[in-house]
């Protein structure tokens, strides 16, 4: 049973994008307009080239942010700010979902790359607030986005996280990668599995996996 490779997690740890909220809430592409004004108007470049860099940095150095830090020295607080100041209109409160991560045994976390106000604002929109008992941001790694393992210790130390005794609930698979080495219980929460033996368990519905660990 899923449950039984669960019974030893007393800490864990959810990513906020699109793992704490459906991905057709869309709310990342508001993000990723964003991104894409801040490079042009920081860089001095048209859209098209703006876009390119966007995603080239966020897959060269983990996020767009770790790229304009690496590469042109950009002041992350500002960054951070102006990107994730979107609206939150698409997302609706999942009482459901609050009461099953509440549930669960030992301590609760979100860990993302985005900044811990942004992700209070969409907590608070997911009525999940209550629910987590602390909140970690990219600035509480220093900056260094996941999947850089480095990043993941430093919130874990941070925040007390033990791997051994702890699970990881991510959309992206690549961040799964260092929680599974640290010997984490790893948890894809996307529409289609990814590759890797690093993704130990999927799931297309994050409310439907919990439900089955109680």
């Amino acid at each position: 049973m899923v449950k039984d490779h669960f019974s030893h997690v007393r800490h864990w740890v959810f990513d906020l994008d699109n793992t704490l909220y459906p991905p057709a809430a869309r709310l990342f592409d508001q993000i990723e307009r964003r991104m894409t004004d801040f490079v042009m108007r920081s860089l001095g470049v048209d859209h098209g080239e703006a876009d390119r860099l966007r995603k080239h940095y966020w897959h060269a150095h983990g996020t767009t942010l770790a790229g304009l830090m690496a590469e042109h020295r950009i002041d992350p607080d500002a960054y951070l700010e102006e990107v994730h100041d979107i609206s939150f209109d698409a997302l609706v409160p999942d009482p459901h979902l609050a009461e099953l991560i509440a549930g669960l045994p030992g301590r609760k976390i979100v860990y993302t790359n985005g900044s811990a106000p942004y992700a209070a604002q969409v907590l608070k929109a997911r009525g999940l607030d209550a629910a987590f008992d602390a909140i970690y941001g990219v600035e509480h790694a220093g900056y260094r986005p996941k999947p850089e393992a480095g990043a993941f210790r430093a919130v874990f130390a941070r925040d007390g996280t033990d791997p051994k005794t702890a699970a990881m609930f991510e959309d992206d698979p690549r961040n799964l990668a260092a929680p599974h080495a640290m010997g984490m219980r790893t948890v894809h929460v996307a529409p289609e599995r990814g590759k890797g033996a690093h993704i130990e368990h999927h799931t297309d519905d994050l409310a439907q996996f919990l439900g089955k660990l109680g």
